[in-house]
């Protein structure tokens, strides 16, 4: 067979040929703009997150692109429609930024809680450290309701992606978060951040989701926080971090601040996951029916340094009405301050302890009015000591009357000590003829003790006042540099146990005041109160406490807000001058001497109900010693 030869028409074909191929391959290129869309598509892609059927949670590690609609289809069902939420552009990994003059809030998409919450008027440190207070970071916590759906498929919230859209309304920031299932249905959050409040405004509701959600079982909220220690002394900080809880109503409880606790209480209105000079509330327009408070302690020894120092968690019901969910409620980030606190009229001051009955009553209407007043025009250290002189003042009445006793039983001792030989074997009979002479002299032996219960609580309502007073933080004053802490000049290079690792001085000058202070009274009284037989040795008992009060004083307040230290030492500087006026000044002897011998020429005094019980007791044992006899 003869062979083919290429001519040249046949290559010629084959050019031609080539060059249309050609041409073809180029018009099917993309162009630039379809490049740009593709990588765009691409990119978003990788973003959206894989949803395991088997957990029913979302898997943020992984990343498949989910275009077929028999596959979403499935996974909507498997998530009760939520996984609508996992393909929307704006549903992302990303957060959203709310600020006001007072705060500034980090909210993520993921969940749709709060991931950061810093108040721009406070710093961890001392002042112009620049380090601001955050209530919340580093994921210490977190936000859940669990929900359940009509094919009994549990779903939490905090591992599924909103989408969000911000707005204003007036003068306020309005954060809207929706978790989808469809279009038109949704659970959505609303933050509403007004322009200077640290109240914010946090409503659940749900449109649409009756046809996806079993509504025969309430949605249960969790709310838990590991809270951050701000503080110098962990010892002191942890001591006022504790959870409360109550209503509007002036009831107010708590759980325990030392160890671990529990509590499951009704008809709660506000939780509060409080630290020492700082809050997180979740506060309710609609009670919550039941609750499930838990509250762990994380610090296991206060001398070693330390991140958190209490874990809390709260598990609250949010019931549905007609198949949906509708919840108002308020998130408040911000200082335990009592003013504060009070004007929102949701008793949420209780949440600061001042101290109950009539300890709490003076430090609420007279103390924390009076203090804030003076420290509006004057620095905290001027204040405590011109508030401490105000304090006095108000008590000098009671010194007086304390001082004039004593000066009494001074001038009757002669009359006191002769009646104790007289009748030395027969105490009973002493007791009586003792009470009679003052009786007959116009003398009332309890009115030394009188003015000491009088002042007592004042001396508690202000212990309590100044660790819970915030105005105190980081506020200098001398040597102290943070008069809510401990005002430390040397750091030991050992713990004391009771005492601490460093020693502060205002403790040590208000303990000195303390020894002159009891020297000069228990002094006269120990002259004053003659020896009984069968009773223990007072003048003794009086010695030793000169010594050790100061000592205990010492000890109790080494660690305690230098503010108190303070104030204890100008107070009993203030008492031994007024003291020292009075004797010098005021007490004459010599008038007291002469009056009480004009009273003893006198009809007795008719004797009070108590004075007149004892007396016949005393006649009743004496018969009965008799008749025994």
């Amino acid at each position: 067979m003869e062979e083919k030869k290429l001519d040249v028409n046949s290559i010629i074909g084959f050019i031609l040929i080539f060059g249309l191929l050609m041409w073809i391959l180029y018009q099917q290129q993309p162009t630039e703009k379809e490049l740009a869309e593709k990588a765009k598509k691409e990119q978003a892609d990788k973003k959206v997150t894989k949803i395991d059927p088997k957990s029913a949670e979302i898997n943020s590690a992984s990343s498949t692109t989910i275009t077929d609609s028999t596959q979403l289809e499935t996974l909507k069902t498997t998530l009760g429609g939520f996984a609508y939420s996992a393909i929307l552009p704006s549903a992302k990994e990303n957060v959203t930024v709310l600020e006001n003059k007072l705060l500034i809030l980090t909210i993520s998409n993921k969940g749709g809680y709060i991931v950061n919450a810093k108040l721009k008027n406070f710093e961890k440190t001392k002042q112009g450290s620049g380090q601001l207070v955050e209530l919340i970071r580093d994921n210490n916590a977190n936000l859940n309701i669990k929900l359940q759906t009509l094919e009994n498929k549990k779903l939490d919230t905090k591992n599924l992606f909103f989408e969000p859209t911000l707005s204003k309304i007036g003068t306020n920031n309005v954060l809207t978060l929706r978790l989808k299932s469809g279009a038109d249905n949704y659970l959505e959050y609303k933050y509403t951040l007004p322009e200077n409040d640290y109240l914010i405004g946090f409503d659940i509701t749900s449109k649409g989701l009756n046809t996806v959600l079993n509504a025969s079982k309430p949605a249960s909220l969790e709310w838990d926080l590991k809270t951050f220690r701000n503080e110098k002394s962990i010892a002191s900080e942890n001591r006022y971090t504790e959870m409360y809880f109550g209503n509007d109503d002036g009831k107010t409880d708590y759980l325990s601040a030392t160890s671990d606790d529990s509590d499951t209480p009704n008809l709660v209105d506000f939780v509060a996951f409080k630290q020492h000079f700082f809050t997180s509330i979740l506060v309710t327009d609609e009670p919550f029916a039941t609750s499930n408070l838990e509250s762990f302690n994380l610090v296991e020894d206060d001398q070693k340094d330390t991140i958190f120092t209490k874990q809390f968690k709260a598990t609250l019901p949010l019931s549905f009405k007609n198949g949906e969910l509708n919840q108002k409620m308020h998130w408040f980030y911000g200082p335990s301050d009592y003013t504060i606190l009070k004007k929102y009229d949701k008793n949420l001051e209780s949440t600061i302890s001042l101290g109950w009955g009539i300890f709490g009553w003076i430090n609420k209407y007279l103390f924390t009015p009076t203090f804030s007043f003076i420290s509006s025009f004057m620095s905290i250290g001027l204040a405590i000591i011109f508030f401490t002189v105000l304090v006095k003042l108000l008590m000098s009445p009671v010194t007086y009357k304390s001082f004039l006793s004593q000066a009494k039983m001074k001038v009757l001792r002669p009359d006191i000590a002769e009646l104790g030989e007289k009748f030395k074997k027969d105490p009973m009979k002493k007791q009586q003829e003792t009470m009679k002479l003052y009786n007959k002299a116009g003398v009332n032996p309890m009115a030394g003790c009188i003015p000491a219960l009088i002042q007592m609580p004042i001396f508690y309502a202000l212990f309590q006042f100044f660790p819970a007073e915030i105005s105190l933080r980081h506020q200098n004053f001398l040597w102290a540099n943070d008069l809510s802490s401990y005002d430390a000049i040397f750091n030991l290079p050992f713990h004391i146990p009771g005492y601490g690792s460093h020693v502060s001085l205002f403790p040590i000058l208000a303990s000195i005041a303390i020894f002159f202070y009891m020297k000069m009274t228990t002094g006269d009284q120990q002259m004053q109160a003659p020896q009984q037989e069968g009773m223990p040795d007072m003048a003794k008992i009086m010695k030793i406490m000169i010594y050790v009060s100061p000592i205990m004083m010492l000890f109790f307040f080494n660690n305690y807000a230098s503010g108190l230290s303070l104030y204890n030492l100008i107070s009993n500087l203030i008492t031994i001058g007024i003291m020292l006026v009075i004797k010098n000044y005021i007490v004459d002897n010599d008038k007291i001497h002469a009056q009480i011998q004009v009273n003893k020429t006198k009809e007795p005094k008719k004797q009070g109900k108590f004075a007149l019980k004892m007396q016949q007791l005393m006649e009743q044992a004496e018969e009965q010693k008799k008749l025994k006899k």
